[in-house]
């Protein structure tokens, strides 16, 4: 892995992936707590709506899908408040018409004809320098934002009804954080892919939820674990010639599902190592 370092695209993969897991690991450690990860699942589904928006008029790809997923995130942002009983379904069928009309969009752009794959799985390895800069300066803007308002997130995060009580506003503090997971997913969508922020948003926070004392420790834990899976994965593409995005995806899901193994042995090896009920052992005192 060391020797691939002295390629200047490499260089540019390695510290995309970085930032994207210091990213992913802030904002999906509180996608996780809020249980909101089918709610960004939608609204990384839905910006392909504002891809095609972009290639279709011409606009700057930042304008279109920004623009698009930013409205799509309040629209489902609202739903999921007013109507919680039928917020998966809405957001399904949103998520669902966003994809098909960008796909539609791209089909119907004169003259040219993208590569979705390259916005599902993304081209780590082709990052400019400039997108680099840009997830620096959005990674500000998230860790400002978290920071300014951790009390308040922290509130809402384990009881609402307590945060209302204490004065905080709980209801533009979730249309907030939503409007900043849209930004996230935007941003990081470009460099690694729809499929990969998904998977960094929620696999690294899961593991480390259990482990955790604290939402910030939570938040540096997926950090650091998302950085591993991406190391990683990098390493696995550059030594056996593969996509980079899909090795970092298969990396972190085969640590989900070891972790999940793991927990659930550990979990019925307390359960079969607890000593017999005192009632058994009292059996036969009566007269």
């Amino acid at each position: 892995m060391l020797e691939a370092l002295q390629y200047e695209f490499m260089r540019n993969a390695l510290a995309a992936g970085l930032l994207a897991s210091v990213i992913c690991g802030i904002m999906g450690t509180l996608v996780v707590v809020n249980r909101i990860v089918f709610l960004s699942g939608g609204i990384a589904h839905a910006s392909y709506g504002g891809i095609g928006l972009s290639f279709f008029f011409g606009w700057p790809y930042l304008v279109g899908t920004l623009g698009f997923s930013f409205t799509a995130a309040m629209v489902m942002a609202a739903v999921s408040l007013k109507a919680k009983h039928r917020a998966d379904t809405i957001i399904g069928v949103i998520w669902a018409v966003g994809m098909a009309c960008g796909i539609i969009l791209l089909d119907l752009t004169p003259g040219y004809n993208v590569d979705l794959m390259s916005y599902l799985f993304g081209s780590i390895l082709t990052v400019p320098g400039s997108d680099l800069w840009i997830m620096l300066i959005v990674g500000a803007m998230i860790a400002g934002f978290v920071i300014y308002f951790y009390q308040d997130l922290l509130a809402i995060s384990y009881d609402e009804e307590f945060a209302r009580i204490r004065g905080v506003p709980t209801r533009a503090l979730y249309f907030a954080l939503i409007g900043m997971l849209a930004v996230t997913i935007v941003m990081v969508i470009q460099v690694v892919g729809l499929i990969l922020v998904i998977a960094l948003l929620t696999i690294p926070p899961f593991i480390v939820e259990k482990y955790a004392k604290s939402l910030f420790q939570m938040m540096m834990g997926s950090s650091l674990l998302g950085a591993v899976f991406t190391i990683s994965g990098l390493w696995l593409s550059y030594a056996f010639d593969l996509t980079s995005g899909a090795s970092i995806i298969l990396v972190a899901g085969i640590a989900f599902f070891l972790y999940f193994l793991v927990d659930r042995l550990m979990i019925g090896r307390r359960r079969h190592s607890k000593p017999a009920p005192a009632a058994n052992q009292q059996h036969g005192t009566n007269p």
